[in-house]
């Protein structure tokens, strides 16, 4: 008879390294008070990648996210944000937002004038746009400068059990992950920071419930033909709302910025065809032309630069109030993907615990997928701060509620609201049309009404 392996046993081992998975690990590790736990990080990839991940300064990654200046606080406060090349980092201060059908548009700023007090002191930047490499070799780095973790990179998880029970050692309530290699992981608490697809959430028996949008998101990085109207210390995001889905242009450093592109998969497909001068065209007229104008676009195999000229003459808009042209689609950074729905029943079970994707995936029109997972990475860290300083087992559910409490309800608020936005700006006629417009109006017209918004909108992911 073999004997029974016994695993090496853990008091954290996190799946995943993603931002939410190594933010976590950063904090446990950066906190006096559960710097002594044993932690590990399983993940599939190679880090050493993203480690020494590097681009000329004229070229970005189209996987960009937008981090709330609540983000950045916990960032800096267990040492993450001092490691983030700051150069490939954009702030903005204003985020012009209208209906591609109506016009309607409202002007998320931070005036000055004595009648907008109640808002214009609070601070100016509504959010940080950031490469995904660049804040994940930044938490490599902190990490790295922390020590006391154990790294399972380019490790494949083939199993998840529950732990042997043997004379020696009780480990029938813990769960066990195996990897390919062999070796065997017992965790006091097992996070899942694993994406979409959690085999930790499935270990567990936890639910994800929703559905997919039949939308795909496109992605590129985009170079314009200035810095942006308000300069380099001025930058505004653009975001306009078309029935098949909203557009967006984001800023990045100097006179670059990443397009998210929120559209029919068909479309999407249809983009990746186009030569880069009918693309850079039809980019443009997302911002200019017409419903009904971009709809017949996107039926001409070619042809789209001729086309934007010739309507361009016969559409009005405000140049001032929409991003400048795009002059050139960086090559290698036009890529999509399907958008969906999802949220786990629960974020807890008997010695688990999930974060980021695991426990919710959200429609990116907000921007707020980042932030949800460092927010939900900050409380479950004071949770665990919590239990040790209480002296409770960290891997119980009575010692996780706290972190369910805090996160599941403020996600559910976010998801349902982000979700009622895709549906309401999706229809094209009929009632719904004129009052969404005279809402959008109203609020940008109401300086306190607006000014909540925009702390909400600077604040972390749902917090």
């Amino acid at each position: 008879m073999n004997p029974v392996q016994v695993p090496e046993t853990y008091d954290v081992v996190c799946i995943g390294g993603g931002p939410a998975g190594l933010s976590l690990l950063a904090a446990l590790r950066a906190s006096k008070e559960t710097s002594g736990l044993k932690v590990a990080l399983v993940e599939s990839q190679d880090l050493s990648k993203s480690r020494s991940w590097k681009l000329p300064s004229d070229k970005y990654s189209n996987r960009v996210s937008s981090l709330t200046p609540s983000s950045v606080e916990f960032l800096e406060g267990i040492g993450v944000w001092d490691h983030v090349d700051r150069n490939r980092v954009q702030p903005y201060a204003e985020m012009q937002v209208w209906d591609g059908v109506t016009g309607a548009r409202i002007s998320f700023d931070w005036p000055g004038s004595a009648g907008e007090a109640a808002y214009s002191s609070q601070p100016k930047t509504i959010a940080y746009m950031t490469e995904n490499l660049n804040l994940t070799s930044s938490l490599l780095a902190r990490i790295d400068d922390l020590g006391g973790l154990d790294v399972f990179d380019n490790s494949k998880v083939e199993d998840i059990s529950f732990g042997p029970e043997t004379e020696s050692v009780d480990l029938g309530g813990w769960p066990v992950v195996h990897l390919a290699d062999g070796k065997q992981l017992a965790a006091r608490l097992l996070v899942g920071a694993d994406g979409a697809h959690s085999p930790v959430r499935r270990f567990a028996g936890i639910e994800s419930r929703g559905w997919d949008y039949e939308r795909h998101g496109v992605v590129a990085t985009v170079k314009l033909e200035g810095n942006g109207w308000g300069g380099d210390d001025g930058k505004t995001a653009y975001q306009r709302f078309l029935p098949t889905g909203p557009v967006a242009l984001l800023p990045l450093p100097n006179n670059h910025s990443t397009l998210v592109w929120s559209t029919l998969p068909s479309h999407a497909a249809h983009l990746k065809t186009l030569s880069p001068e009918d693309l850079v065209a039809t980019l443009n007229a997302a911002f200019r032309l017409s419903t009904v104008d971009l709809t017949y676009l996107h039926t001409q195999p070619n042809g789209q630069a001729e086309e934007l000229v010739w309507r361009e003459k016969h559409t009005h808009f405000d140049a001032q109030l929409i991003p400048q042209r795009i002059e050139e689609v960086q090559e290698g950074t036009l890529a999509s993907f399907p958008l969906r729905m999802r949220h786990a029943d629960r974020y807890i079970g008997e010695r688990i615990a999930l974060v980021g994707d695991a426990a919710h995936t959200i429609h990116p029109l907000a921007g707020q997928g980042l932030n949800q997972g460092q927010a939900d990475v900050q409380a479950l860290a004071e949770t665990i701060v919590n239990a040790v300083q209480t002296g409770q087992d960290i891997g119980t559910q009575l010692a996780l509620e706290p972190y369910n409490a805090a996160r599941y309800s403020a996600n559910n608020m976010l998801l349902g609201v982000v979700d009622k936005l895709h549906k309401l700006y999706s229809v094209e006629s009929g009632p719904l049309v004129p009052l969404r417009s005279w809402g959008l109006r109203a609020v940008d017209s109401l300086g306190p009404v607006k000014g909540f918004l925009m702390e909400r909108a600077a604040a972390s992911g749902g917090r």
